[in-house]
């Protein structure tokens, strides 16, 4: 599969993206992963704190270098928010849980990219339907809300149902190279990442998350609605949220009905508490071993894709090669002639180098 739209779209080099984590994906992450050829998204989250992302926003960059991401339903409450990222008029808005309609009318207006992320194929059809540029289909492993679909199924068949229209981008659990390779193969044109940059060095986060990120196994996490009830956030069904396994989701999983109160989880997690504060982290925590600089992770992940495609498929990606059109080619595999085959039996194979 080709990621020719997608990086041209994006004015990225690699199709690798930085998950929009509340509280997480900060200005200085957003600017390390876009400067590392990848796109940096940041995390905007509920849209709580028009001084915090100010802040962040002032230490991103560029703003043609990187996206801003929110969630949909709690923004619509804060319209001022949408201002403030309008007026730094930067690549793209990620928009996810909720109608993006009136959003991606106003960013389009501002020549600003939407991507909306979804769960199913009927959502998949509804955000483009209601102006979606790219697609980010979020499989049931990744950390934080979701749905239950896994990402293995979900990518295919999203990219089957809209994959002309727009591109597609894979999410949740990915952390490496092989996966990104993996989502590529089922037809997306990149993977979305938050966990792996969560365990970053600059990532927003106490170092304890990230020390329980590196230290927890695939096995390790759990989806439900308990931290959002602690919290009084509740989503509405069929939302839940799925995050590290602590202390408390082992007192309580099951017994969500009795859960009346808690400590509160910001002092919790300011204090490094993580047996009591969520650490929103997916299944991928697993194949997650150390805490680097967002630039050698994207790096690493860009040599592993490479591999990955060598090993498997005898394609050797090519240097990357800035077209005049926006057109990106080389260094990420473009699979356009992998979908037939030449006369000759042999594969075509546009942007790599046989």
């Amino acid at each position: 599969m080709s990621s020719s739209r997608l990086l041209g779209r994006l004015g990225c080099t690699h199709p690798i993206l930085l998950a929009p984590m509340d509280l997480v994906a900060g200005g200085r992450l957003t600017a390390a992963v876009s400067g590392a050829g990848g796109f940096g998204i940041l995390g905007g989250g509920y849209g709580r704190d028009e001084a915090w992302l100010l802040r962040e926003l002032d230490l991103a960059g560029d703003p043609a270098t990187y996206g801003v991401g929110f969630i949909t339903w709690s923004m619509a409450r804060k319209p001022r928010i949408l201002d403030i990222m309008l007026e730094r008029r930067p690549a793209a808005l990620m928009l996810s849980f909720g109608d993006p309609a009136p959003h991606a009318a106003r960013a389009h207006r501002a020549g600003i990219t939407v991507i909306c992320q979804v769960q199913t194929v009927a959502m998949a059809r509804e955000a483009v339907a209601k102006g979606a540029d790219i697609i980010v289909a979020q499989g049931a492993e990744g950390g934080g809300h979701g749905v239950s679909c896994a990402t293995l199924p979900l990518v295919p068949a999203v990219v089957d149902a809209i994959g002309h229209k727009v591109p597609v981008v894979a999410a949740g659990g990915i952390a490496d190279g092989r996966g990104v390779a993996a989502v590529m193969m089922l037809g997306a044109e990149g993977a979305v990442l938050g966990t792996r940059f969560y365990a970053s060095e600059e990532a927003i986060g106490h170092p304890e998350a990230k020390r329980r990120i590196v230290t927890a196994g695939g096995d390790g996490t759990v989806r439900g609605i308990l931290f959002d009830i602690a919290r009084n956030n509740v989503w509405p069904a069929p939302f839940t949220g799925r995050v590290l396994q602590n202390a408390f989701s082992q007192k309580w999983l099951g017994r969500e009905r009795e859960l009346l109160q808690h400590i509160g989880e910001d002092a919790a997690r300011d204090a490094g508490d993580f047996d009591t504060a969520p650490v929103i982290a997916g299944e991928c925590a697993g194949l997650i071993d150390d805490i680097q600089p967002a630039a050698k992770i994207v790096q690493r992940i860009v040599r592993e894709v490479a591999e990955a495609f060598a090993r498997h498929t005898g394609v050797h990606i090519a240097p990357a090669v800035h077209r005049g059109d926006g057109i990106v080619e080389g260094r990420v595999p473009s699979f356009a002639g992998l979908s037939h085959q030449a006369e000759d039996d042999e594969l075509e194979v546009v942007g790599c180098a046989k």
